[in-house]
Order: structure tokens, then C-alpha cells, then sequence
């Protein structure tokens, strides 16, 4: 009886073993299929025969002998997405539909490779893409496009950047000259937004402070708060103003005093609904989270927190999605850069649009369009953007040991060309002065081939 009975629970040992290991083959099997799919298929190149933007250029053809397009500056403002030759940037985009490319599903497994014959329609448009890598003209930094009602990225280019037929060698970059080179800076970097923040602060003043738009502000080109001195740019004193006033001029004095009456508490609040500190997934991209904390802030962190400086970092591609937000009325489409994927000639993936919650009350969405189109008819150079309504904010933000960032981002209030940006230039100077012209271009761009696509 002894022996049986011990049999009879070494069995039932064993069988639990068996159990305990198939849930967690299961387990890892419902979580880590795709990945296993992906990298059994040469990280999904073996399944492509072909990836083209928007408008059906050719941008990848991986069985291809030159499998990158024939112009040298698509190239080289695409690699970024498309990936390198020598596995220096993951082609994270790419490997997002390696089970619709393949044949996969979780139920029945691999059902049928496709390999060679994929194909991937992306949203990005290649001469806009090469007109922002000229306008960047060889500068660190990113510029980001896109559709804020349905999501579709145009624009997403980083500098610098490399032609994939040509890697140069990092080894010894002395000079820094290809620093940053693998990383997407569009995704993967957090900058100080510098003034260009100062949208943040006024959709939270419009939204708690009733009489904001009544109130004036006096500057003298400085102010203390805490014993600590806060100054405007070249210490300019701009005297008297009004909310829309303060938000051209840029007014760090005014905005010190602002950021004061919204409080630490609202203020963090308000980046917090906004996304600031949150990663967006772009097909593939998971976007590095950007910083705001004001836990124990005294008032000069609070007014230097609302300025734009402080420890404030953004991720260009949230905040893009957010100027989407304020000009779609409170919510943005969330960006997206894959269209279509087909397979064995058929339709495998097809994006839809789908919506950020609520980051700004429809009513101060309103204003503060009202507010951002004012400082680009008084202090943008509005001839660059004649024929379309744009709504902007430059930004000068200070980075310790170098040159000023310079940013600058916003929005076209159009059904027509409904297009949020984000351009941001490392050790620019002044946003207004660097990044604006950059900006028109680009934009420009876009509508041109938003018209040919109508």
C-alpha cells in the first residue's frame, strides 16, 4: 500500500510538473510569439520585398542589389526607419508586421510564408522627408509632421544622419560630429522645450484661472521670486501686458507670475494630462517619456518649471501630439507610420485612426488657437506661412554647457491641411530665428502633396 501510494504521488508530482510547464510555454507563447516569429525571420527583412511611402516611391527593396531608393537624400532621411546594412539601427517599424508579412497568427501558427513578397505602405512622404534633412542642414536635431485627424506621420527625419551605401566611421569622433547617429531622435530623445512650454502653462491658466485673459503683467526685465532672479531674454523689459502679449513676447517674467497663480499642483496636473512624462507606442516605437516633477518645488522651481526650463524634458513626438490636441479641439489622433501591409497579394493590416483622451477643455483649445496664431502674425516672420493659418510657439531653451536649443512647435488650423509639428535644432539659439524658416518649408512641403493627393 506504502508503494502505491507513493507511486501515486510521485505521478501526481510529475503531472503538475507537466501542467505548471505547459501553462508557462502558454504563457510565454501568448506574450513572446511575435517576437520569436521576427527574429526566426531575419529580424522580418526575408519576408519584404518592397516598402514605399505615401505616394508609392520606392524606399526598400531588401532582395535588391541597392536596396535602398536611388536618391541619396531619401536615403539618408530614411535609414533611420528602414534600418542600416551593418544592424546599427533596429528596424523596430519594420518588425512591428513581421506576422502579417509571414503568415502568423497565434491559433494556427505559422500558416503560410510569405517570404519575398510583402509589401509596406508607410505614411511618410520622401520628398518631405528630404526637404526637412535640407532644411536641418547637416544640425543636430529632428523635425516631426503630422495628420492630427487621422494620425498618418509625413514628416519624421533625425540628423545627423548617414547614407546607408556609405556608413562613415564613429570610432574616433573627436568633435562629436556623429553623435547621436543610430538614435532616432524624433522617438528616442527628450529635449528642455525651453518657451515652447509655455502652452502647457497657458492651458492650465485658461483652465483655472477665469480672469486670465483680464489680467496684466508687468516686466522690467526681471523678476525675483524666492530671492532668486529670474530674467527675461537680454533682460528686455516689456512693460504691461496682456496674456496674448505675454505669450508673443515670450515673457518670462509674466510667465513666473502665471505659473504662480496655477500652482504646483495644477501644473503637474496639466503635464500629466498632456502625456509629458508618458511613452506613446508608434508601430514599433516605444517614445522615450519626457520629465516633470514639481514634488517640494519652491516658487522659483514652480515659475522656472512653468517657463519651460526647470527639470522639464519633452519627447518631440508627444508633443507634437499634443499641439494636435489643442488644434483638434481636445484630442489628437494618435500618430501612426505604417498604412498597409499586404501579403500573397492580399491585404494583411490596414491602420485606423484611433484617439488620445481628452488633454484640453474644447473651450481653452479654442483660445489658446486664438492666442498661438497671434504670436505667429506679430513675431514669425507671417509671410513664410502666407495662405494658411498657422498657430505656433518658438522656444530658446538653456541646456548647461552648450548652446541654447532652439524649438519651435504647432499647428495649421485647417480641415484641409490639418498638420502639428514639432521642430527642434540642438545648440539653434533662438527658435524663432532657426527653427521657424525650417518649419514654413517643411509645411509647405506637406501641403504640396496633400494637394496632389486630393
Amino acid at each position: 500500500m506504502r508503494s502505491t501510494a507513493s507511486r501515486t504521488g510521485m505521478a501526481l508530482i510529475l503531472a503538475g510538473l507537466l501542467l505548471f510547464g505547459l501553462l508557462s510555454f502558454l504563457i510565454r507563447y501568448a506574450v513572446f510569439s511575435d517576437e520569436w516569429i521576427s527574429h526566426s525571420n531575419r529580424s522580418g527583412v526575408a519576408s519584404i520585398e518592397q516598402v514605399t511611402d505615401r505616394s508609392g516611391a520606392v524606399l526598400y527593396e531588401p532582395h535588391a542589389d541597392k536596396p535602398y531608393s536611388e536618391d541619396a537624400l531619401i536615403r539618408k532621411a530614411t535609414v533611420h526607419l528602414l534600418g542600416d546594412r551593418e544592424g546599427n539601427i533596429d528596424p523596430l517599424m519594420l518588425k512591428q508586421y513581421i506576422p502579417q508579412l509571414v503568415g502568423f497568427d497565434k491559433i494556427n501558427g505559422t500558416y503560410g510564408m510569405k517570404g519575398g513578397n510583402g509589401q509596406v505602405e508607410l505614411t511618410v512622404s520622401a520628398s518631405v522627408e528630404a526637404v526637412a534633412l535640407q532644411a536641418l542642414n547637416g544640425r543636430k536635431g529632428t523635425v516631426g509632421v503630422y495628420n492630427y485627424k487621422t494620425g498618418e506621420i509625413l514628416c519624421a527625419v533625425t540628423s545627423p544622419t548617414f547614407d546607408p551605401y556609405k556608413a562613415p566611421t564613429v570610432a574616433d569622433d573627436a568633435d562629436k560630429t556623429w553623435e547621436g547617429l543610430y538614435l532616432h531622435r524624433f522617438f528616442h530623445s527628450t529635449y528642455t522645450p525651453g518657451s515652447i512650454f509655455k502652452l502647457v502653462t497657458t492651458a492650465a491658466a485658461l483652465e483655472n484661472i477665469p480672469d486670465i485673459q483680464d489680467q496684466t503683467f508687468n516686466c522690467t526685465g526681471s523678476i525675483t521670486v524666492n530671492g532668486e532672479v529670474i530674467h527675461c531674454q537680454s533682460n528686455k523689459a516689456h512693460g504691461t501686458q496682456t496674456l496674448e502679449q505675454a505669450l508673443a513676447n515670450s515673457c518670462n517674467c509674466a510667465y513666473a507670475q502665471i505659473a504662480q497663480q496655477v500652482g504646483a499642483q495644477r501644473l503637474s496636473r496639466k503635464a500629466a494630462q498632456i502625456g509629458i512624462t508618458d511613452r506613446l507606442f508608434v508601430d514599433g516605437y516605444w517614445t522615450k517619456a519626457g520629465s516633470f516633477d514639481l514634488s517640494g518645488a519652491d516658487a522659483n522651481r514652480v515659475a522656472w518649471a512653468g517657463i519651460g526650463q526647470d527639470i522639464d524634458l519633452v519627447n518631440p513626438c508627444q508633443y507634437m501630439t499634443w499641439m494636435g490636441a489643442i488644434a483638434n479641439g481636445g484630442k489628437a489622433a494618435e500618430p501612426w507610420l505604417v498604412r498597409r501591409v499586404y501579403s500573397g497579394g492580399k491585404l494583411r493590416y490596414e491602420a485606423k485612426t484611433t484617439y488620445t483622451s481628452s488633454m484640453i477643455t474644447k473651450a481653452a483649445a479654442a483660445e489658446l488657437t486664438d492666442l498661438m496664431h497671434n504670436n505667429v502674425e506679430e513675431m514669425y516672420a507671417p509671410v513664410n506661412f502666407s495662405g494658411v493659418k498657422v498657430c505656433a510657439k518658438s522656444g530658446t531653451a538653456e541646456v548647461y554647457g552648450k548652446e541654447n536649443t532652439a524649438t519651435f512647435a504647432g499647428f495649421i488650423a485647417s480641415d484641409r491641411y490639418p498638420l502639428a509639428f514639432v521642430v527642434i535644432i540642438e545648440e539653434g539659439g533662438s527658435g524663432a530665428r532657426t527653427c521657424s524658416p525650417v518649419a514654413a518649408n517643411v509645411l509647405w512641403a506637406c501641403i504640396n502633396v496633400m494637394k496632389a493627393e486630393s
